[in-house]
């Protein structure tokens, strides 16, 4: 088993090409010159990951204005997506992540606890990379509500 990545300020963000909710392929290098608010959840429609969702929805246009992108990516397959984003009036950027392989190449895949007992899934995580792709922030193992308040306060926007 290889050893889990950790990434810290400085590193350089892992470039990707995914699905997003429509089917259409989406790189992280389509926003090179943006900074991208990267976010890993376990699954749409589940509570922690809707209030989350809709936490980055309704602090997208402060972000945008500051010029950060949003991009949630998770394991979900794009239909599912989908539904999660029309269901929830959603505005950010929706990636699927099916095997994991992004997940992994952040360190938000792995070991965790859930109520008292170890699993294996995604680990909710957060990571701001900035226009030149080098991770500014890395944030693991967050909590759903509150974390994008706190995430704008450490901008400093708020």
């Amino acid at each position: 088993m290889s050893e889990k990545v950790i990434l810290e300020a400085g590193d350089t963000a892992p470039g990707f090409t995914l699905a997003d909710d429509t089917g259409q392929q989406v790189s992280l290098s389509d926003f090179t010159g943006s900074q991208v608010i990267l976010y890993f959840y376990p699954a749409a429609m589940t509570p922690g990951c809707t209030k989350q969702a809709c936490d980055f929805t309704s602090s997208y246009d402060e972000l945008k204005g500051a010029g950060f992108r949003v991009i949630g990516i998770s394991p979900d397959k794009p239909e599912k997506l989908a539904k999660f984003r029309e269901k929830e009036q959603l505005t950010i950027t929706l990636l699927s992540d099916p095997d994991k392989a992004v997940a992994t190449a952040y360190g938000a895949f792995g070991e965790k606890k859930m109520y008292g007992k170890t699993t294996e899934g995604i680990i909710r995580s957060t990571f701001v990379i900035d226009a030149y792709g080098k991770i500014a922030q890395a944030q693991y193992n967050v909590k759903a509500t509150g974390h994008v308040e706190r995430l704008v306060k450490s901008l400093e926007l708020a």
